[in-house]
């Protein structure tokens, strides 16, 4: 993600108000049956390379869930819930292996060279006929930026947005959030990556853009000018969206993984975290 030098540390904001995690049933986000006691010690999961745990993420991997474009760094979000994780799982941090595998592909069907996949891939249950996914590592919402003096800069409401030109990355829960709570009269646009969708809305193409609201945070901060956080967009359904880990199909690893999830949650790890890397400061809730 360009421009990365010493932006960094504008998306590593303090957290005041962070929603409160989902109770424990709304989190396990496509958990199975809980493994048996024994069945996740390191020595007895199912790995794609014998010592070690084979993570994938896309690239470029973006702030705040990743910094400086190296998974490894255990800087941002992902990647240190990825590495608590593993501590979890019995892993050191150089037993941990990372790939690159494209945001699209992680959840597309068939088998993985990956253990697990982390991307901010939201649960959902189309999804869950081709991959397993853990509980929930994060619970999310969903967010329209734009820029200051854009005719949506003022919006207080979904209604406001409507006849706006709004985009939004493709296959992601943004972009169905944009269709089906906004339901713009304009035909959206629609971007292979974010990185894309933001020189659009630079290039006055669009009126704002439809991020999960970290990534808003980070966009308005370090890759636009005068950028702005028009709103939350209310809730959708009575469960809330939550990023989990993507694991092949049948993986006999996806207990194991979900298990230490629900660990994180517990002991606060989670929420130390997000208050480490992320926020939900100076973003209303639009009506």
């Amino acid at each position: 993600m360009n421009p990365r030098s010493g932006l960094a540390a504008l998306a590593v904001l303090a957290v005041v108000g962070l929603a409160a995690c989902a109770p424990e049933d709304e989190a396990s986000g496509g958990a199975t049956t809980p493994p048996a006691a024994d069945a996740c010690s390191k020595d007895k999961l199912a790995l794609k390379a014998a010592g070690s745990l084979t993570v994938a993420t896309d690239k470029p991997a973006y702030e705040p869930w990743f910094s400086a474009n190296d998974p490894a760094n255990g800087k941002g979000y992902e990647s240190a819930v990825t590495y608590a994780v593993a501590k979890k799982l019995g892993f050191e941090t150089a037993e941990v292996k990372w790939q690159t595998v494209q945001f699209n592909a992680a959840f597309a069907p068939g088998p993985k060279k990956f253990d697990f996949d982390v991307n901010q891939v939201s649960i959902d249950d189309k999804r869950k006929q081709a991959v397993d996914f853990s509980s929930g590592y994060y619970d999310v919402r969903q967010a329209v930026i734009t820029t200051a003096g854009s005719k949506i800069a003022n919006a207080k409401s979904v209604a406001d947005l409507v006849d706006a030109k709004l985009g939004a990355q493709l296959g992601t829960t943004s972009y169905t959030a944009l269709r089906d709570i906004i339901k713009p009269k304009q035909a959206p646009g629609v971007y292979d990556s974010n990185d894309l969708a933001v020189q659009a809305l630079k290039n006055k193409q669009l009126d704002g853009i439809v991020v999960d609201l970290p990534t808003g945070f980070y966009m308005t901060a370090a890759q636009l000018d005068n950028g702005k956080i028009v709103g939350q967009l209310p809730a959708s359904g009575d469960k809330p969206e939550q990023f989990g880990f993507v694991l092949e199909k049948g993986s006999k690893l996806t207990g194991c993984l979900s298990q230490a999830v629900d660990a994180l949650r517990a002991d606060g790890t989670l929420t130390r975290l997000q208050a480490q890397f992320l926020t939900s400061e100076g973003a209303p809730e639009l009506s």
